[in-house]
């Protein structure tokens, strides 16, 4: 309720209109908050796309529900409206949706199968600064929006979030998820729900409200940027750009594209290493879709235990998950760090080392 923290809401609204706002600790809290605050009961499902953060997931496994990991669009690289609906069980109660590498989700298709199944959707806009779906800006299209400050974010204090919902009923009592379940009205503190203490700072809401200052210039000289590569890459042999509809706006928090190995005699490292070598900074994304994390494979949540699993609150086996699309995703695809900062001969440089590489490699 600090005068910086007042500053932040102000400014955070002229972007993102959300009546209900709590200013949190990281993105990773802001995920936490959103699934705290829609009390489900432990063993009821999540659908999450297999590539995200782990920021995505921790939330929902600590509030002792079921992550349901489905499969992307080999495109997009968002989750897979076709997957999302075969994932759907009579415990399934809500839809996560990752706007991955700030490429906006097919929005309409997963409000249609969250209406028709009665399911709540919220949107993790972590990458997705200023990213539009249909013109209309990501986060106010579901349940609740997800946002993180984090230092590699578009927008950063060093590290925190914001979750906001324009729903009464779950953002009444937003704050209390993340302030320990305190009464800051009355002064009261007798907590009557489990919360936990996710607050930022005054100096920290300060910085955001500096940040966000300077959103519509990062986020759209991101998008200029980020398209003019993408139409760079459209003609080379063995090279699979990323594809957004001509109705959205990408923000780029990365760039990712993909290859085509069986146009090119190499292999993926070795196409990543010889765009090192031509100057760039080029690597693989993930090392595994989440499911794949030991963490899942070992179902080592609490203490080596998964106490919903143990007690009958779930039979699900994450060593028996498979995502084919996010497994050859992973194999095949190149990442790009990618600022605003980048200029346009930069980025023609980058279009031509990739052109160079893809000539040399090409069968």
């Amino acid at each position: 309720q600090g005068p910086q923290t007042a500053a932040l809401y102000e400014a955070f609204r002229a972007h993102y209109p959300l009546q209900h706002l709590f200013p949190c600790s990281s993105g990773t809290a802001s995920v936490h908050l959103a699934f705290a605050a829609l009390k489900f009961k432990p063993g009821e499902e999540v659908i999450v796309p297999s590539i995200t953060d782990m920021g995505s997931v921790l939330g929902i496994l600590h509030q002792l529900l079921v992550p349901v990991f489905v499969d992307i669009d080999p495109r997009t690289y968002n989750a897979d409206p076709a997957s999302i609906r075969a994932a759907i069980t009579p415990k399934t109660r809500a839809i996560l949706a990752v706007h991955l590498c700030g490429n906006p989700c097919d929005m309409e298709a997963m409000r249609s199968i969250a209406k028709d199944h009665d399911l709540v959707l919220i949107e993790d806009c972590a990458q997705a600064w200023g990213a539009r779906y249909n013109g209309q800006i990501v986060g106010l299209l579901g349940d609740l929006g997800c946002y993180s400050f984090n230092d590699y974010k578009h927008l950063s204090c060093g590290d925190g979030g914001m979750v906001g919902t324009n729903h009464d009923h779950l953002g009444a009592h937003l704050s209390k998820w993340g302030d320990k379940c305190y009464n800051r009205v009355t002064g009261i503190r007798n907590p009557d729900e489990l919360a936990y203490n996710y607050r930022m700072s005054e100096p920290l809401s300060a910085i955001c409200t500096a940040q966000l200052g300077k959103h519509d210039a990062i986020v759209t000289t991101r998008t200029r940027l980020g398209l003019r590569l993408r139409a760079a890459l459209d003609d080379i042999p063995g090279v699979l750009p990323p594809r957004f509809r001509p109705e959205d706006t990408p923000t780029f928090y990365n760039f990712i594209f993909r290859l085509d190995l069986a146009k090119l005699t190499c292999t993926r490292d070795e196409f990543t290493a010889a765009l090192r070598a031509e100057g760039m900074r080029a690597n693989g994304y993930l090392p595994d879709p989440v499911y794949r994390y030991d963490l899942f494979q070992n179902h080592n949540f609490f203490a080596g235990t998964w106490p919903i699993r143990d007690f009958g609150l779930t039979t699900m086996d994450y060593t028996q998950v498979s995502c084919p699309e996010a497994e050859t995703f992973l194999r095949d695809c190149v990442h790009l760090p990618f600022n605003e900062a980048m200029t346009d001969a930069y980025i023609d440089k980058i279009a031509l080392a990739i052109r160079t590489v893809a000539d040399r490699f090409t069968r």
